[in-house]
């Protein structure tokens, strides 16, 4: 029988990689991860990821990718998608796509219109062009003045959005919304069933505060200061959840350390930074269930346990 591909999703915190990891050593699957930050090499803490033990050999794909100083975006996933639907095809394996990004799904469900095809000098010039409007807020301004239909759809600080847009207006002459409209994205992935890890909210801020605290535990400030120090923190990856807190306080600490004066921050403590990383988790996990809810249709939701019997009795039940 034909390899099957789901996905796993759930707030952070739920339990997703646990219940991947027992569900891909049982049924011989590959895993491709769903989440943004664990696609960074040195990045290990901060991003929850399995570590090559708790992985025991099983084939992942979305992890340690890219340097802390490369740029993640959706075309890097895609990528990633391919790379994973390959070897799972090569290898007669089933894939679980698993994580808490689930923007990445919904797109290789729904696809991508294709961009203009440019050469490399002409990708350069607009590239040039670009950056020489200024700042993102001022390409957003300029985008809303060429199309401000488009425009009005999406957040200003959407950087990846807003410069494909600016590059399919430089390219083609066209507004980027007449472009979409021409142009329909066409599915990646066509086939994908989908389950969703389930918590009461108060079991799962209780679930969130332990993973934070071992993160802490783990060397969280260690590895914040490494990545810092190395690479700076002009980079997505320094405003994500568990890291700018870390790095407000950390900043915190080296003003205290360096003033008669003690500085106002909300994070001045270990017990005030692990506060704020859970609260922050929290929000986000609430953020990632209404996505779900609204942007998939219905689908399976329970504890992981409901779902590892769910799907090892309806879906995996032929392969054994």
């Amino acid at each position: 029988m034909k390899p099957k591909t789901l996905a796993i999703l759930g707030g952070s915190g739920a339990g997703k990689t646990a219940l991947s990891l027992e569900l891909a050593s049982n049924y011989d699957c590959a895993i491709l991860s769903l989440d943004s930050l664990s696609v960074y090499q040195e990045i290990n803490i901060a991003s929850a990821k399995p570590s090559l033990g708790e992985r025991k050999g099983i084939p992942h794909f979305g992890i340690d990718v890219l340097h802390p100083n490369e740029l993640q975006n959706i075309h890097n996933f895609i990528q990633e998608y391919h790379r994973a639907q390959a070897f799972c095809q090569k290898h007669n394996k089933h894939l679980l796509i698993v994580g808490g990004t689930s923007f990445y799904l919904k797109t290789l469900l729904c696809g991508l219109s294709p961009s203009p095809k440019l050469s490399s000098s002409e990708k350069l010039e607009i590239d040039s062009t670009i950056h020489h409007l200024g700042d993102l807020n001022a390409q957003y301004a300029y985008l809303r003045r060429v199309d401000l239909p488009y425009a009005s759809k999406l957040k200003p600080q959407d950087s990846y959005r807003i410069v494909r847009a600016l590059e399919i207006y430089f390219s083609t002459q066209t507004a980027p919304s007449v472009y979409f409209a021409n142009n329909p994205p066409k599915p990646i992935l066509k086939s994908c069933e989908i389950f969703e890890i389930y918590f009461a909210r108060e079991l799962l801020r209780t679930r969130i505060q332990e993973r934070t605290q071992e993160m802490l535990n783990k060397g969280l400030l260690n590895e914040v200061q490494t990545l810092i120090a190395r690479y700076g923190t002009q980079h997505q990856w320094a405003k994500s959840i568990g890291i700018k807190e870390t790095l407000a306080y950390l900043n915190y600490q080296k003003s205290w350390d360096s003033s008669s004066t003690k500085p106002q921050s909300p994070i001045f403590s270990l017990e005030s930074l692990k506060d704020s990383i859970s609260l922050h988790t929290a929000q986000l996990a609430k953020r990632q269930g209404t996505f779900n809810k609204t942007q998939f249709p219905p689908h399976f939701c329970g504890t992981a346990n409901e779902i590892y019997s769910q799907i090892s009795s309806q879906i995996f039940c032929n392969f054994c």
